[in-house]
């Protein structure tokens, strides 16, 4: 069956090992485009911090293009309008904030407009978060934090080390990886959302919505976060750079980032040239 809609990952996936994007990505996105395949980011990211690529592809500001934000807890239009919403409430991020502090990791809670965290001795990876997505960051207590805020995800951020040793050790409670979906997307990152948050489910309900069945989508990734959306897509595609779950898990693999993987994933899968 043809496919019709590609989602694509953006950092180590749609961009290359400069964090660029590349003409001949470009390029083949926009073959695509011009083929009537819908190309969808799909990001852990918010919406700001993909709008710099989603405009580089001519993708950005408009009602009948799509992009996936903060690993699937957002579904929205390129323009802003949101279709799908699984996020955290005030409660979540309670628990959250204080696991953090007993285990003694960095931790921040995203929004879409600020990076919030109850650290007075920043992460440098928060401020880098920032920097990415272009987020500013806001110091609160905790007790400054209100119910009615509408939480993305919320993240322990901090040296790989420390990280590792959180994996290592299972310093998060059972009741609390039951309870959220949890995914690591970087060596720094550890990331807690909705339990219906996920780039899969969300892409599953962006299809449905499209009336495209899996076998009509292709999905490209290469990092933990992209697991459920291989898993999901009709064809799962690996980037060359993938670490080995993703590349066992796909239907294919292509080349890595540094080599305009998914350039060559779109013209080979997508397109048949």
């Amino acid at each position: 069956m043809a496919i019709k809609l590609i989602a694509l990952d953006i950092d180590g996936t749609l961009l290359n090992e400069k964090d660029e994007l590349t003409q001949e990505t470009i390029d083949a996105v926009t073959q695509a485009t011009q083929a009537n395949i819908k190309v969808v980011l799909c990001t852990g990211r918010p919406l700001t911090g993909a709008h710099s690529y989603l405009k580089q592809l001519g993708l950005d500001a408009q009602d009948d293009s799509y992009v996936i934000t903060f690993n699937g807890s957002l579904a929205q239009s390129t323009n802003g309008n949101v279709l799908i919403r699984h996020t955290l409430n005030f409660a979540d991020y309670i628990d959250l904030e204080a696991l953090s502090r007993k285990i003694g990791v960095h931790f921040h809670c995203e929004t879409d407009q600020y990076i919030y965290t109850a650290n007075k001795n920043l992460s440098p990876y928060t401020i880098g978060e920032s920097y990415v997505v272009r987020l500013p960051v806001r110091y609160r207590e905790v007790e400054e934090m209100t119910a009615s805020m509408s939480i993305s995800e919320g993240m322990m951020i901090d040296e790989p080390a420390i990280i590792d040793r959180i994996e290592q050790e299972n310093l998060i409670p059972t009741a609390i990886k039951d309870r959220f979906q949890v995914v690591r997307s970087e060596p720094y990152f550890l990331e807690f959302m909705n339990r219906n948050a996920s780039k899969g489910n969300a892409l599953n309900e962006l299809s449905k919505q499209l009336q495209l069945t899996p076998a009509e989508v292709m999905a490209v990734g290469d990092q933990g976060n992209d697991l459920t959306m291989i898993e999901y897509a009709g064809l799962g595609v690996a980037m060359g750079n993938a670490i080995p779950e993703i590349k066992a898990s796909a239907n294919e693999i292509t080349l890595s980032n540094t080599e305009n993987g998914v350039a060559a994933a779109i013209r080979k899968f997508a397109l048949n040239l």
